[in-house]
């Protein structure tokens, strides 16, 4: 029997194949079960539908996309011939990959260290470890650690003296939180993952921003969720929301969370103020919608003035207890210590961490002695090191695109660890295919939307030393002329996306 990873409900597909865009127009024609199961290769290729997820039965999966029970079983054959399905009578299909094939790419995984010196990564956004501050954390923590490791070393609710360091950060920046507020999760991600597994249920529908943060949508998408995109709208030169739209989603979908990124967005690195924050709030407290507020990038404002207060945690704002924020040192300190954080009213606190316990039972307590660390009297110094990196990249990045690649444009961020680049009609994931031939990754913008949106788009990551902007752009403008060319960039029989 498969080791299933997941088992993925007709909806469920039918919104990722809506996401899979094949580019190659010369194959439009296509007979549609050839399409089908181009889309669904391409979804396993990409590691966006895992290795091992069951599928849905032909007959569920016809009826959701409206095609016929013969098109599906019929693409299912095609992808079992292929060696990306595997069945067994009785017990279901699930995806595969062929005997030898490479693992799925996906520009938004970390390139493993053996090949980092050939390829060129501009699809992860994580910045490197801060020196010296994260070895001296580092060999402090050990010298702390014995005092731990008498116990069992589990604390589902995190090491009480990072719990007191993250609720004093809040607290610094104009949010009073105490300890039992704070949940020490494995990464941001766990902590979402966490939250999702305890707020949403299948079929639950989410309001997210369009676009927003890649690996949340399909955590979404993979839980059952159901998701409705609200699109930023341009304001004063600026990404802000479009609360009209927030206000109808919430009114006329009653969407059980909204999940934003108000501080230095993924992607756009727009920074929300406070009374959109407000408003934002108000129309979702009517709706009785639960704010998921993602905090990962909130303290990356490289591009904001000293002497310029940031907006308070949107949390502050809540007099109702309806936030949730999820927070996390990966973003700002390193992403090698797997450090997250929750920070809810202490009742879900409690809950959360009855309901961890069945999946990781606790963050390594090293990784968490260490965050405590950084996070105290080093911390300063430490952000105004990784904010100096992200500025220089970011005006690095901004000279070469507009001397190399200058038909393609950007909102200049305020703060983040990426630009969200429209590249001028190049389809993002041609891009990113041509990248893979070309050893550079690449982020495609239909990755960050819900429906396959934004396909004009590209995020690069301001991870690059600033000195080596000017060879990674000269690549990318290598790859681009590339695609734009029209090379093959899909195997032959991959038709055009299905209209599900």
């Amino acid at each position: 029997m498969a080791d299933w990873h997941t088992t993925v409900t007709p909806p469920a597909l039918a919104r990722l194949l809506a996401t899979a865009r094949l580019p190659d127009p010369a194959t439009a024609r296509r007979p549609a079960y050839r399409t089908l199961a181009g889309q669904i290769r391409l979804l396993v290729t990409d590691g966006r539908l895992p290795v091992g997820a069951r599928l849905p039965a032909e007959r569920e999966l016809a009826s959701a996309l409206e095609l016929s029970r013969t098109t599906v079983a019929t693409a299912y054959e095609t992808l079992r011939g292929d060696g990306y399905l595997l069945s067994r009578r009785g017990a279901g299909s699930w995806t595969a990959l062929p005997e030898g094939a490479s693992p799925p790419g996906d520009a938004l995984h970390p390139v493993p260290p053996d090949e980092q010196g050939r390829i060129l990564d501009l699809g992860v956004a994580a910045l490197p470890a801060p020196q010296p501050w994260l070895g001296r954390a580092a060999a402090r923590a050990v010298e702390l650690l014995p005092h731990y490791a008498a116990g069992h070393g589990h604390y589902p609710t995190g090491v009480p003296v990072l719990r007191e360091a993250v609720a004093r950060r809040y607290t610094e920046r104009g949010l009073p939180t105490t300890p039992d507020q704070i949940l020490v999760t494995t990464g941001a991600m766990g902590g979402l993952h966490l939250v999702q597994r305890v707020l949403v249920g299948r079929g639950d529908r989410v309001a997210v921003e369009a676009p927003s943060y890649a690996h949340t949508l399909q955590a979404l998408r993979l839980t059952g969720a159901r998701l409705v995109p609200v699109p930023y709208t341009s304001g004063g030169g600026r990404a802000r929301w479009d609360l009209e739209e927030w206000q109808r989603v919430l009114r006329g979908a009653a969407p059980k969370v909204s999940y934003v990124i108000p501080d230095f967005h993924n992607p756009t690195g727009a920074l929300i103020d406070k009374e959109q924050r407000r408003r934002l709030l108000a129309a979702a407290r009517a709706a009785g919608s639960i704010v998921l507020v993602d905090e990962t990038t909130a303290e990356l404002g490289w591009g904001v003035p000293e002497s310029t207060p940031l907006p308070r945690p949107m949390a502050a704002l809540d007099r109702s207890a309806q936030v949730v924020t999820v927070g996390s040192a990966g973003k700002l300190l390193w992403g090698g210590l797997r450090i997250g954080w929750v920070r809810a009213a202490p009742a879900l606190v409690r809950r959360l961490a009855t309901e961890r316990v069945y999946s990781d039972v606790g963050t390594p307590v090293l990784d968490q002695l260490i965050a405590a660390e950084l996070l105290g009297e080093p911390l300063p110094e430490v952000r105004a090191h990784q904010l100096d990196r992200l500025r220089a990249t970011a005006h690095a990045f901004a000279a070469a695109l507009s001397e190399r690649l200058p038909e393609w444009s950007f909102p200049p961020p305020p703060g983040g660890l990426a630009l969200w680049v429209n590249t001028a009609g190049l389809s993002g994931a041609a891009l990113a295919q041509a990248g893979e031939h070309a050893g550079i990754r690449i982020a495609a913008g239909n990755r960050f939307g819900s429906d396959g949106a934004f396909e004009h788009h590209i995020r690069i990551p301001l991870t690059v030393p600033a000195p080596a902007v000017p060879a990674a752009v000269e690549r990318l403008a290598a790859v681009a002329d590339r695609a734009a060319a029209g090379g093959r960039l899909v195997p032959a029989d991959e038709g055009q996306a299905l209209a599900v």
